[in-house]
């Protein structure tokens, strides 16, 4: 099954995306679910969680978190409680992976070969500790930066997501993650990348929509 694992809406607040229109496109592609990661809140995307059901999509929840070495993504918290510095942006890396490991969550890295500034993890990812995969492909990386996390993911031997980033409707699903197990929960999708039954990749669904756009 397929699963979107990085994608915003307008609860990101930095882009006018209706959740309506982000499910309905998952659908159209062929997805079997989403998974809403808005910027610094778990708690935002309550909302989208529950239009999933209404529409038949599995709509699982996660957080994006801006650290002083780049990007995470979250899942596994139950609500904002993960965030005890006050503030939302350049939270220290590895105590906020320690922080997430605590409540039972699981981190993973990503796009981290996108240079977003000061904050960019690079080849950083190389040496931390405690991460459960690599977000391999990003629907907002170039081709290159994707690559590179490919390698890195495969020299630290982790399991690798794919999500599209996506905060308007014409990039959901470009990239996705290919899970080899059913997931049908937040537990069942950590258990799974814990396992190593994932992997990131480009959706061919998104690549035969594109092309009969």
């Amino acid at each position: 099954m397929w699963i979107d694992t990085h994608c915003h809406t307008k609860f990101s607040y930095d882009n006018w995306l209706e959740p309506l229109d982000l499910v309905r496109r998952a659908r159209a592609l062929g997805l079997d679910g989403v998974c809403i990661t808005e910027h610094y809140s778990y708690e935002a995307s309550a909302p989208v969680e529950a239009l999933g059901r209404e529409e038949g999509l599995l709509v699982l929840r996660g957080v994006e978190v801006s650290t002083d070495r780049g990007h995470l993504l979250v899942f596994g918290v139950e609500d904002d409680s993960w965030n005890t510095w006050g503030r939302n942006s350049y939270l220290p890396l590895e105590p906020l992976i320690e922080r997430v490991t605590e409540l039972g969550g699981i981190c993973v890295p990503a796009h981290p070969y996108r240079e977003v500034g000061v904050a960019s993890l690079l080849d950083g990812l190389l040496d931390i500790g405690g991460i459960a995969g690599v977000e391999s492909h990003n629907g907002g990386n170039a081709d290159a930066d994707n690559l590179l996390a490919m390698k890195a993911a495969d020299y630290l031997r982790l399991p690798t997501l794919g999500g599209s980033d996506c905060h308007k409707v014409g990039a959901v699903g470009r990239c996705a993650t290919q899970f080899l197990r059913p997931v049908n929960d937040m537990k069942s999708f950590m258990a799974a990348v814990k396992a190593g039954a994932c992997r990131g990749d480009y959706f061919a669904g998104y690549a035969q929509w594109a092309g009969a756009a």
